[in-house]
């Protein structure tokens, strides 16, 4: 039984870590676009320091990728952000995040003050709860209705816009937000919702970590998970882009290659892990109800630019980085501070520099769905804007740095808009009647890393015998 993964990120490459679990690794061969497999969970050297330039960190309160990262040998080199606080940029100035809130829903309105004005707070506690009919609505619109507009545009933007890299008012509460609408429908209020999911926490307790990664950065998450698909005898093609899919007598074909000299490879069973645009011209000849769900899901473009400075000349910089809220207006959507929330980073960065000096390392992430226009920049563009409005954010001027990198993500993202679970259902539907072929990815599921490994892994299980 011949298998074929399309797609060498996060997703296809669980879905072949599931298969080989199974079955003989000779039969697995994964096919991926880029020049190394891993998708967004990428690393780049800036100033000789490798770091991440997509995803960065993982849920902890999840146990997929926990799991999995265990199950290739890298439990010893998990790690935990240090704990200090990250911030909102809004209004001028840098406000810290109420560490209680449901994605951006506050547990107490009183933790607001700076961020909010009375009359915002003073509405945020005016809440008037009747039970929702909607069985799905955007988030931002759900949550703007019970608690006011400054709730929706100064805490929930930032906050699901470092998820989703969109707009609140536009993405799926059923797929996004659950547990706030399962609220809003029993007729419930939110503030209570959000103060009973997030319990003022126990100051003799250990609390759990809500995120962690991996030493030297999450990036080497794809990486030795490449190397033991390897190692158990899976062919993986990089720069390897598939064009067409057919269905035959005997199973599937995979069209590769450039147009004038295709390559042509025959498989039993066939994992499409790519993007909803790609997946969607792969099926429409051999699902096209599937097809055309998929190619009404939009994604978002951004780009992450890291930066590396002298320690010497960078004022301090005080906790883990900031969101931005649309409603501001600023170029940049969000900044970490790397030395400051990885200690890897910290430890990596000292004595780095081309001059054996220290180095602070920040990054910054621009771009928004429906914003593709402020991408369309020369690289040398965007980090000059970049660093405008760190400066503007921390309050001083910023030195030169002594390197910097851009890495674009073209379509990263996908919007789960209204609708989204129920288009998730009918494109699972119709695949479901085409024998030998599973779908995986952040289309479906959510698109967190924990969620793509757990597509990976039902997609893959479909599949076996």
């Amino acid at each position: 039984m011949r298998y074929l993964v399309i797609g060498g990120g996060i997703s296809g490459l669980t879905a072949a870590w599931e298969l080989v679990q199974h079955v003989d690794g000779s039969q697995v061969t994964v096919l991926e676009a880029a020049d190394r497999p891993g998708g967004k969970l990428r690393g780049e050297s800036v100033a000789g320091v490798t770091v991440d330039v997509g995803a960065e960190s993982v849920l902890a309160r999840r146990p997929e990728a926990l799991d999995l990262i265990g199950e290739i040998g890298l439990a010893d080199d998990l790690v935990h952000p240090t704990g200090v606080s990250a911030s909102i940029w809004s209004r001028g100035a840098l406000h810290p995040i109420p560490r209680r809130t449901l994605l951006g829903v506050p547990a107490d309105p009183s933790d607001l003050g700076g961020l909010l004005t009375e009359d915002e707070i003073a509405r945020i506690r005016s809440e008037s709860p009747e039970p929702l009919t909607a069985t799905d609505l955007p988030v931002g619109e759900l949550v703007a209705s019970r608690l006011g507009d400054a709730v929706t545009d100064r805490l929930v933007e930032p906050l699901l816009g470092g998820v989703y890299a969109g707009h609140a008012r536009l993405i799926s509460a059923a797929a996004a937000a659950p547990g706030l609408l399962a609220a809003a429908r029993a007729g419930e209020s939110l503030v209570a919702a959000a103060a009973r999911t997030v319990p003022t926490p126990d100051p003799s307790a250990a609390r759990p970590p809500v995120f962690a990664g991996i030493d030297g950065g999450l990036h080497r998450l794809p990486e030795v998970l490449a190397q033991r698909l390897t190692e158990r005898g899976v062919t993986l093609r990089t720069g390897t882009i598939a064009r067409e899919l057919h269905r035959t007598a005997a199973g599937w074909q995979v069209v590769t290659g450039p147009v004038p000299a295709p390559e042509v490879l025959e498989a039993d069973r066939v994992i499409v892990a790519v993007p909803s645009a790609p997946t969607a011209r792969l099926l429409r000849e051999v699902a096209p109800d599937a097809a055309a769900e998929l190619a009404t899901v939009e994604a978002a473009s951004m780009a992450v630019l890291t930066f590396a400075f002298a320690a010497t000349e960078l004022p301090d910089l005080t906790g883990s980085g900031f969101l931005v809220p649309p409603r501001d207006d600023r170029f940049i959507k969000a900044a970490t501070f790397s030395a400051n929330k990885w200690d890897w980073v910290r430890g990596r960065g000292v004595g780095a520099g081309p001059d054996g000096e220290d180095l602070i390392l920040l990054r910054v992430s621009v771009g928004r769905h429906r914003e593709e226009a402020s991408l369309q920049h020369p690289d040398a563009v965007l980090l000059d804007r970049a660093l405008e409005d760190l400066a503007a954010a921390i309050g001083s001027p910023l030195p030169s740095p002594v390197a910097r990198h851009v890495q674009r993500w073209g379509g990263g993202l996908p919007q789960y808009a209204v609708g989204h679970l129920d288009l998730v259902a009918r494109t699972r539907e119709a695949v479901a009647q085409v024998p030998g072929l599973a779908v995986a990815g952040a289309t479906y599921d959510g698109v967190g890393i924990p969620a793509c490994i757990a597509s990976g892994r039902r997609a893959a299980r479909h599949l076996l015998p």
